[in-house]
């Protein structure tokens, strides 16, 4: 083949060698970006804060005024299909992806690699997916001892879920996870009628407060469990560390997107109660 023929071929392979070369790195910045993101889900402990959406979804009949008999002996495994580790944990990474800044999930990373930060994330999963019946009775238990001989204790306790959530957020989310689930259940013909969302929603307005003051009792009883082997130094210095800006901004950011897969998978669910027959086999 002629040197010139050679020379002209090469130089129309070149635009596509350089497209070639910007995809490659580009497909290697995303995996990079993407293993940064594992990283931050497990030294965090948000994957295991993931996983404990799952177990939400035994109180979804309830929410119906219905029970797991009424969908048959197939309701465990509808719920595991619906509430699926891999699926949870593919929408948290692509929500991160494009919202948490290489700023912020550093600052949140560093402090959680801390040894502290590691102790508090052991603890902090372990009672993510620890029985809640047993949680409430010891953190009562504890309440009940920390009021009676250590007030200063409680104050600890109190900054601490201040600290990760004043209330407001919390209960608008939990709120608009019941009301996105009731919808869909009534547009997918699982209820007996149809729900108006307008009088819906005022019904949970009204009902406001009383779910802040539950949520608020509950979350301090939770935290007396779950932080009961640390010290009020220990916890005061995470208490500063959690009022911070960066990580007020990184919980924020955590938190609704765990209430929005809570939400699309509460949403799912409704549709596939809708395809199960009362009683019947999936």
């Amino acid at each position: 083949m002629p040197m010139r023929s050679v020379l002209s071929r090469f130089r129309a392979l070149v635009p596509v060698l350089a497209f070639a070369v910007l995809v490659l790195q580009s497909l290697s910045a995303e995996a990079e970006d993407r293993a940064k993101l594992e990283a931050f889900l497990t030294v965090t402990g948000f994957d295991v804060a993931l996983d404990s959406i799952a177990l939400s979804a035994e109180h979804a009949p309830e929410m119906l005024g219905m029970s797991q008999s009424d969908f048959g002996s197939s309701w465990s495994m509808m719920a595991e299909q619906v509430f699926a580790r891999e699926r949870m944990h593919g929408m948290a990474m692509d929500m991160l992806a494009s919202t948490l800044s290489d700023e912020l999930l550093t600052h949140a990373a560093d402090f959680y690699a801390s040894d502290l930060g590691q102790r508090l994330v052991e603890v902090e999963n372990a009672s993510h997916l620890a029985d809640d019946d047993m949680k409430a009775e010891a953190g009562e238990a504890l309440l009940v001892q920390y009021r009676a001989d250590d007030p200063a204790r409680v104050k600890v306790l109190e900054d601490l879920v201040g600290a990760v959530d004043s209330g407001e957020h919390g209960v608008r989310a939990i709120q608009e996870v019941q009301i996105r689930f009731l919808m869909a259940a009534s547009h997918a013909g699982v209820l007996d009628g149809e729900i108006d969302e307008g009088a819906l929603r005022a019904i949970m307005a009204e009902n406001a407060e009383e779910l802040r003051e539950s949520i608020a009792a509950s979350s301090l009883v939770s935290t007396a469990y779950t932080y009961q082997d640390f010290s009020d130094e220990e916890l005061e210095i995470y208490v500063s560390a959690l009022r911070q800006d960066e990580m007020q901004q990184v919980y924020e950011l955590m938190n609704a997107i765990q209430h929005e897969i809570m939400a699309n998978r509460f949403e799912h669910l409704a549709d596939r109660m809708a395809g199960v027959h009362l009683g019947e086999e999936l």
